[in-house]
């Protein structure tokens, strides 16, 4: 079993920056790949972001390509996200996920955490 714990979420203004961290309680974290997604308010939960369990490996929505950068560090078993240049459709709760190694452009993952919530205003 693999507990994750979201944070960094808040509110930002459109074109601002947010750094999500996710935090694993396992000691096998770099075996897992580890995905962000979102959920929007009344919408479906979406992919965001992949990485694979040596970080060498990243994959990313098209919506976020360019804006998002997904980061690892298996010595403090935390997974992050950086976001630049928000914008107000960005705004949903972000959830932290963990699976053991797939090819990442499969979005099935089989642990998750509770979420944590950002919110871009215009």
């Amino acid at each position: 079993q693999v507990q994750l714990v979201e944070s960094g979420g808040g509110l930002v203004q459109a074109g601002g920056s947010l750094r999500l961290s996710c935090a694993a309680s396992t000691r096998t974290f770099s075996s897992y790949d580890m995905g962000w997604f979102r959920q929007a308010p009344g919408k479906e939960r979406d992919f965001v972001a992949a990485i694979g369990s040596t970080g060498r490996v990243t994959y990313y929505a098209d919506s976020v390509k360019g804006r998002f950068t997904i980061s690892r560090d298996n010595a403090k078993n935390t997974v992050y996200l950086q976001m630049n240049s928000l914008k107000p459709e960005d705004t949903a709760v972000y959830y932290c996920a963990a699976r053991a190694p797939r090819p990442l452009i499969t979005t099935h993952y089989d642990y998750w955490g509770q979420g944590t919530q950002v919110t871009v205003s215009s």
